[in-house]
Formats: structure tokens, C-alpha cells, sequence
């Protein structure tokens, strides 16, 4: 067990999931043991990963039971927002909202519509197999817009070769807020793999670009999926804080710098990033990255811009 660095500064964990799958349970005594582990994790939000949906009724409205499961698990409000899924592409879309805004008594915040696709076959589509060019399409693109009127926010999961449609879609409709999960998805698998130099500039290119729509926001993680390409996950017991900050920490600086530390917030992406870390060892990881940080950037990296991206 690592020493816990800065352990006063405080921390609003947006990104995490809970599931009780039957080979697989991240419930709030899994999550209550991670943010106990000695970090300051003052809340969290919780990002859609399928769980709770309802068995019966139309199937459009199916996912709003995943805000009344997460309800119900937290009823207590350690977890203060709740982002979960609509297809945006449907006539119904406007109703499931709202019938998520219902359901998660205040703390519904928003929705994640994954768009990822790739053409190498060796990556994955991701849970829900969205089409290619998803964020393009006039019907998601209502929804879209019907989803910032409504004053709720988007999480945007993609691969590093989709930002630029990310980036059409923020100019198109610049009053919806976009929150990029995980870095934008610089992937290392498949066809990718063993390419990280050349990712890194294609993906850096994007992400500039992407950086010059400020209703864009940026989560700084997902940095323990195997998919970017690194090795953590085969040894993660023995994977440390210094570690991850020597493989990560140039390019999430470099992030900092193109987004501002006010549109930019570190996440924890657990348990997903389990596979390669501890919680503690991660958030150690993140702290030794901005290091040299003030006080005032540091308090918006780890805390007020989520809590302001999210409205929490």
C-alpha cells in the first residue's frame, strides 16, 4: 500500500460505475472501500455501464432503470450525479429524459451515448455496437440539441480516430455541453498496436482542434484499460503511482495545457481501471502528475470542475 499523497486535497470522483453482474459485482461496499482507501473523495458520479435496466415495458424507456438502481444503491447522495443512456435518436427521447430527471430525484445529470467504432476488427465496439458515424446522424443530432435545452450534459465515449466527429458535432451544436470521457480513447489494440508515437501525434492533432470548442470538457483517465495499448493490467498489484505519472504524465499535462485546468478533471474509471491499479496507487498517480500545480489548479483538476461540469 502506497502512502497516500496530498491526502487533504479534496476530490469529486466523476467517473465511476456500479454492477451486480454474476462473475463480476462493484457495488457501494466495493466503491465505499476504493474513495475509503485513504484519498479525500468528497462525491462521485456515476457514467451509464448497463446496470439495472428495466426487463419489461417499451424499450426506449428500459434504461431508466439504471437511475433508479443507482438510487436505491445510494440513497444516502455520496454518489451526486447520475449520468445513464438515452438514444437520442428516438421520437420518444424528450419523455426518457424526463423520466430519468424523476427517477433520479436531483442527482440525474446527463447522458452517455457511446459512438465507438473502428474499422480494425481487433477493436472492440463496445456494449452497445453503435454504427459508425453515430454522431453525424440528424436524429441524434435533435436529441442532441434537445438535450442541452433541457440543461442536461453529454459524455462523449470514442475512439482517438472519431474526436474529429466529436468536433463537428460541439461546433454544430455548441449549446449542449460535452464532457470527453477518458481522454479522448488514444488507442493501442488492433491495428494499433505497438504505434504509439504515431497515435500520439494523430490523437494530439484532434484533441487541439477539439480544445477550441469551449463547451467541451475533458476527463483525464481511463489510462488502466488495456485498449491504450500499455501493459499495466498483466502485473497490476505491482503497478505504481510513479509507474503510471512516468507513462502518462507528459501527454495528460500536455491536455492540461490545450484545454485549461478549468476544463479539465481528473476520474478514476472504476473498476474498469482495476485491472491495472489500485484506486489509491491511481489518484497517486494523478497527484504526482501536477505535482508542481498551484493550489487554485490543483482544487479544479480534482474537484470544482466536476462539480461545476455536472452541476453537482
Amino acid at each position: 500500500m502506497e502512502e497516500i499523497l496530498e491526502p487533504g486535497l479534496v476530490i469529486c470522483d466523476p467517473h465511476h460505475h456500479l454492477w451486480d453482474r454474476p462473475d463480476n459485482r462493484y457495488m457501494m461496499d466495493e466503491l465505499r472501500a476504493d474513495t475509503g482507501s485513504g484519498h479525500h473523495i468528497e462525491h462521485t458520479v456515476f457514467i451509464d455501464c448497463r446496470s439495472g435496466y428495466r426487463v419489461g415495458g417499451l424499450e426506449a424507456f428500459r434504461p431508466v432503470g439504471e437511475t433508479e438502481f443507482v438510487a436505491a444503491a445510494d440513497p444516502g447522495g455520496f454518489i451526486a450525479g447520475i449520468v445513464s443512456k438515452v438514444d437520442l435518436r428516438l421520437p420518444e427521447a424528450a419523455d426518457v429524459l424526463a423520466a430519468h430527471v424523476e427517477a433520479g430525484g436531483g442527482r440525474f445529470r446527463g447522458i452517455r451515448q457511446s459512438s465507438t467504432w473502428d474499422p480494425s476488427i481487433e477493436v472492440r465496439p463496445g456494449l452497445t455496437s453503435p454504427p459508425p458515424g453515430l454522431l453525424a446522424d440528424p436524429a441524434f443530432r435533435s436529441g442532441f440539441a434537445a438535450l442541452g435545452r433541457a440543461g442536461l450534459s453529454f459524455d462523449a465515449w470514442l475512439y482517438h480516430p472519431q474526436i474529429h466527429e466529436l468536433t463537428d458535432l460541439a461546433r454544430a451544436v455548441p449549446e449542449t455541453t460535452v464532457i470527453l470521457d477518458h481522454l479522448g480513447g488514444p488507442l493501442g489494440q488492433g491495428a494499433y498496436a505497438g504505434r504509439r508515437d504515431e497515435v500520439r501525434v494523430a490523437w494530439r492533432a484532434a484533441l487541439a482542434d477539439l480544445a477550441t470548442c469551449p463547451g467541451v470538457l475533458l476527463k483525464l483517465g481511463g489510462i488502466g484499460m488495456p485498449l491504450f495499448g500499455l501493459d499495466f493490467h498483466e502485473h497490476p498489484e505491482a503497478t505504481t503511482s510513479e509507474d503510471l505519472a512516468a507513462a502518462w504524465g507528459p501527454d495528460i499535462r500536455w491536455c492540461i495545457e490545450q484545454f485549461g485546468v478549468d476544463r479539465c478533471m481528473f476520474e478514476s474509471n472504476f473498476p474498469v481501471d482495476g485491472a491495472s491499479c489500485s484506486y489509491a496507487v491511481l489518484w497517486n498517480a494523478f497527484k504526482r502528475m501536477v505535482a508542481d500545480a498551484s493550489p487554485a489548479e490543483k482544487a479544479a483538476l480534482f474537484h470544482d470542475t466536476a462539480v461545476r461540469g455536472y452541476r453537482l
